[in-house]
């Protein structure tokens, strides 16, 4: 019998539609004026997951994620029918986490019962912000009252919910964000995903920006922004156990833990990502079609999406290990680390990453970046692989 993935096993399904593209966003994410045919889809993730279960052998799915695009567009039957799929190859215990992203506008409040009542047990809302002003300038279909109301709702109706806020934003001001993220954590969530506004090339935001039209912060008061984050959550019960995700201890997202421990996922949807461990011991990674209605006529020729698959080299998974592991606040193992890289750190290099403040060991098996070191994580990596 195969030996499961020392960091979990999880599914992540891409839902692709929204109902407007967001001018920050550079997800793969598409509008439609027209109602996309749900079950012509549901027919190709199921036809999709057939086609994944000749390279994974059943065995509990940890976690399954609903991501986007916009999820909560879908009919509760067309979720349920999706989490049936799953378990026809991979049992859903009783202790999967099973995630949906949605949008708190008052239509897709009311399919929230219907989600719970197909499987989802834990919401994740995006928010974003929570004032109205700042609501538009990103581009957003709800209100601060549409999204308090359906928080209300979620946490009524699912086991765990969390919610997402963006921060250095245009004009935003230390004192209006400490406002913003105490109320955030008033709302009672257990677990809050806070993401720094970037400008992403190929957005309405990049375009607005290099016209001169949007002027962004400072990046050093954009920094502050994420000191006081930090700060705040801390001293509120919600530390943070990854450079952007912050939750009650116990209440951290299982799936992208998965992600973050390098574990084994299954992607389905346009647009997806898998890294599966095979059983001749490669590990191989998986990349399907992005644009939707391709996707679905690929799947529907040839029984998958998926237009890319490769078997990474021992070094390109301790490279993905160490780029996904230090971005979590326990680390990595680093004996795991040295196994697939073959080769142990330059001792000079991690000393001196030590001395600087950078990175510290956990005991004696485990090394994580320190809070100093989160800031410039990109160098950190670099100095370790070189």
């Amino acid at each position: 019998m195969m030996e499961r993935p020392v960091g979990g096993f999880g599914v992540y399904v891409h839902w692709p539609f929204c109902l407007a593209k967001c001018p920050y966003c550079d997800f793969n994410s598409h509008v439609r004026h027209k109602p996309v045919d749900q079950q012509d889809y549901v027919n190709a993730m199921l036809r999709e997951l057939d086609y994944n279960a000749q390279f994974v052998a059943s065995q509990p799915v940890d976690s399954v994620f609903f991501g986007g695009g916009t999820p909560s567009l879908m009919e509760p039957r067309t979720v349920e029918a999706i989490l049936e799929g799953i378990n026809r190859y991979w049992p859903i215990g009783e202790n999967a986490e099973i995630s949906m992203e949605a949008n708190p506008t008052s239509v897709e409040a009311t399919r929230f019962a219907g989600y719970r009542a197909a499987g989802v047990n834990r919401l994740s809302v995006g928010i974003q912000a929570l004032n109205d002003k700042d609501l538009k300038i990103l581009g957003r279909q709800h209100s601060v009252d549409e999204a308090v109301k359906a928080v209300e709702i979620a946490r009524t109706t699912f086991e765990r919910i969390s919610f997402d806020l963006i921060y250095a934003r245009p004009d935003q001001t230390l004192e209006g964000w400490e406002q913003e993220l105490n109320r955030a954590i008033d709302l009672a969530a257990d677990h809050l995903s806070m993401y720094q506004l970037t400008i992403e090339e190929g957005t309405m935001f990049h375009r607005l920006y290099a016209a001169g039209k949007l002027e962004m912060l400072d990046p050093d008061y954009a920094a502050d922004m994420f000191d006081l984050t930090q700060e705040v959550t801390a001293s509120r019960g919600l530390p943070a156990y990854e450079v952007s995700n912050h939750a009650v201890p116990g209440s951290e997202c299982q799936h992208n833990l998965v992600y973050w421990r390098y574990g084994d996922y299954i992607g389905v949807g346009p647009g997806a990502h898998g890294r599966l461990s095979l059983a001749n011991g490669q590990r191989m990674a998986t990349l399907t079609e992005n644009h939707p209605e391709t996707w679905l006529g690929l799947v529907e020729s040839k029984g998958t999406g998926i237009i890319e698959t490769g078997d990474l080299t021992c070094e390109e998974q301790s490279d993905e290990l160490l780029l996904m592991g230090l971005r979590l606040r326990e680390g990595i193992d680093v004996a795991r680390y040295e196994a697939l890289a073959e080769r142990s750190f330059n001792a000079a290099r991690l000393t001196v990453l030590q001395e600087e403040g950078l990175v510290e060991w956990i005991g004696n098996s485990r090394l994580r970046a320190t809070p100093r070191g989160v800031g410039v994580l990109n160098a950190v990596i670099t100095e370790l692989v070189s």
